[in-house]
């Protein structure tokens, strides 16, 4: 029967009920578009996860951006003194290497972050500094020690939650940043090399296992 076979009362209801299918339509439509978004907003996370690692309760970026080179977080390991945890630290590269001699002998930015999970002295830090430049450095040069020594001017008493952060840019040199402040930049990727040997040289201070996860293994 067309509408216009339709008496005035039966046009009245049955507009009601194309207002009401209009209604239902639109819902539908609602509720598929909101499917769609959140179906977008789910594979946009798998594919881009917030990144960032941990260990021991601290995270880090998996990825930052050092004087516009993008850096990939390598590895992160724990140092542990006996049975206290002392620190956990990040080694930042410009791709992931697992060679640490490739590391060392290629002239390209690193950084390594050392976030404290208790108080230490700066004397304690100073001491580990000499002493992996004993161990990874034999036969430096006196110039070498002065710049240690340099470093060692820079260092301050940590406790938890404070960061020491060492980033090496060739052709500037090593910038020490102590609990969030510059404190100055050391020349010489010598000096970067002997520094960085104290977490991945041929005798890491922290241990091989604290090496191993630097390196990502």
């Amino acid at each position: 029967m067309s509408t216009h076979g339709l008496t005035f009362r039966q046009r009245q209801r049955r507009v009601p009920v194309n207002r009401r299918l209009h209604g239902l339509r639109e819902q539908i439509q609602e509720v598929k578009m909101k499917r769609l978004i959140l179906t977008g907003l789910l594979l946009g996370f798998l594919v881009n996860p917030l990144s960032a690692a941990e260990l021991r309760g601290v995270q880090m970026p998996d990825r930052i951006t050092i004087a516009e080179q993008p850096m990939v977080l390598n590895g992160m390991a724990l140092r542990k003194k006996v049975i206290f945890k002392v620190y956990v630290a990040g080694l930042y590269l410009p791709e992931k290497e697992s060679d640490a001699r490739k590391i060392l002998s290629a002239d390209a930015p690193r950084r390594t972050v050392m976030h404290f999970v208790r108080s230490v002295g700066a004397g304690k830090v100073n001491g580990a500094w000499y002493e992996g430049l004993e161990a990874n450095t034999p036969g430096y040069s006196a110039d070498l020690k002065q710049r240690f020594d340099t470093l060692a001017g820079f260092m301050e008493d940590v406790k938890s939650g404070d960061e020491l952060i060492f980033t090496y840019l060739p052709g500037k040199g090593t910038e020490v940043s102590v609990k969030g402040s510059v404190k100055g930049t050391i020349a010489g990727k010598d000096f970067a090399d002997a520094l960085f040997a104290c977490w991945i040289g041929e005798k890491p201070g922290p241990g091989e296992g604290f090496k191993a996860g630097l390196l990502g293994l």
